[in-house]
């Protein structure tokens, strides 16, 4: 499952430098997180960095994005190619 930014987003950046696959960018209102690049950093960490780093705790799992642990591995290893 893909992880999304809510709206209680404060648009610190924190998160954007963190992610492992380049998945999150600067919005026109706040940070986004693009779900086909989002792996919550299966294959690279253990917990999401993202979620790890935010101060205002705004970044959850994006029910409309679920996917296994197993399709999470597999979308790590074809992004990194």
């Amino acid at each position: 499952m893909a992880l999304i930014i809510t709206d209680e987003c404060v648009n610190c950046g924190v998160c954007e430098p963190e992610c492992p696959n380049e998945a999150i960018a600067e919005g026109d209102d706040q940070y986004e997180i693009e779900p086909d690049k989002c792996t919550e950093c299966v294959g690279h960490f253990e917990e999401p960095q993202c979620v790890e780093v935010c101060p205002v705790d705004c970044i959850e799992k994006d029910p409309n994005n679920e996917e296994t642990q197993d399709e999470l591995l597999a979308k790590k290893e074809k992004l990194a190619g």
